[in-house]
């Protein structure tokens, strides 16, 4: 009896594949902390300000209802000295307790999923091999089959993790438990600082991924193209001319260059903040829904969260179709050739 949804995949293949997804797991969750220590200056000051906002005798205007654009850290102002609560240099924010929490998540569902390898798989295999075939072949219809064969396993693991990561978020308690602003009854008015955070409402994080790409993009032009290829793709006249107006395409092809390594350069930026605008707006919504009116602040967020859940799996379908055209673009011509 073969299993209705898939065909066995080998399973020295497929545990390749997934040590792949756990290396770039590991990658995009490193980057992302590197990031954080790089914006600890920056982050410490609004932390401070948030802290003073959620003291009782803060005056009432420097209240801020909604998720703030920094990521706190967690640990400061919770007792003893905020120099000396972190892991090194680093100072342990909200976001970065979520991303680790979804990456470890991944990489042992994974693991789990092919520690026994079946050839009719079920369960959590079936499921796995599901997602993982179904990826494979929708790149594979876009950016065809000899380059999705060296970047599946980044597109991949890029659209899986972004995708758990906006759905955790959406989870009750990631962001609503924490410290704020205590009331007279010695509830929360407000929560100032959240214990967890949707790790994508955080920019730190979607950069990093960002950055991540733009290495890869560099990496398998180069392989692509070769380092006078890839600058010839980007500056040299395209078409057949002859005489002086071959020389006038020549300076119109590097005029469009100079705009292609601009738009190249800007990519990580597009990409960091189309991801995390859509999810930071998101959750200031549904804390917007849930202060409309007390009574009923259980119920009117509800059609929302579903909304939140589609603009999840959209932002993540979106950053990993972007990914993957950009890097069709630059290594096309092998396309066309074979």
């Amino acid at each position: 009896m073969t299993s209705p949804i898939l065909t066995p995949i080998l399973p020295t293949s497929l545990r390749r594949r997934f040590r792949q997804f756990a290396l770039c797991l590991a990658l995009v969750t490193g980057l992302g902390f590197a990031n954080f220590a790089a914006l600890a200056v920056e982050e410490k000051a609004a932390a401070a300000e948030t802290i003073s906002a959620a003291e009782p005798g803060a005056h009432a205007e420097e209240e801020h209802h909604g998720l703030t654009p920094n990521a706190p850290p967690i640990f400061w102002g919770i007792g003893g000295d905020s120099e000396t609560q972190k892991i090194g240099p680093f100072a342990m924010t909200n976001s970065m307790i979520v991303t680790w929490i979804v990456a470890l998540g991944i990489i042992i569902f994974a693991q789990y999923a092919t520690r026994k390898i079946k050839d009719v798989p079920d369960g959590a295999q079936n499921f796995w091999e599901w997602l993982v075939e179904s990826l494979h072949d929708f790149l594979e219809s876009i950016i065809g089959h000899a380059l999705v064969k060296k970047t599946f396993w980044f597109f991949a693991t890029v659209f899986i993790f972004i995708l758990f990561t906006n759905w955790c978020g959406l989870i009750p308690g990631v962001g609503t438990i924490g410290w704020g602003t205590p009331t007279a009854q010695g509830g929360l008015d407000h929560i100032t600082r959240p214990l967890f955070r949707g790790a994508n409402a955080d920019l730190n994080l979607t950069l990093a991924m960002s950055s991540v790409f733009f290495f890869m993009w560099t990496v398998w032009a180069l392989q692509a193209n070769g380092f006078g290829g890839f600058i010839l793709h980007l500056f040299g006249p395209k078409g057949e001319t002859k005489g002086a107006m071959k020389a006038v395409m020549v300076v119109v092809f590097v005029l469009v260059g100079v705009l292609e390594v601009v738009s190249i350069v800007f990519r990580p930026v597009s990409l960091s903040f189309r991801l995390f605008g859509n999810i930071f707006a998101g959750e200031n919504m549904l804390e917007s829904m849930s202060r409309i009116y007390q009574p009923l602040a259980f119920l009117i967020p509800i059609p929302f969260y579903f909304m939140e859940v589609l603009v999840g799996l959209v932002q993540a379908l979106v950053f990993m179709l972007l990914t993957a055209v950009f890097t069709l673009l630059i290594c096309q011509h092998e396309e066309g050739h074979h």
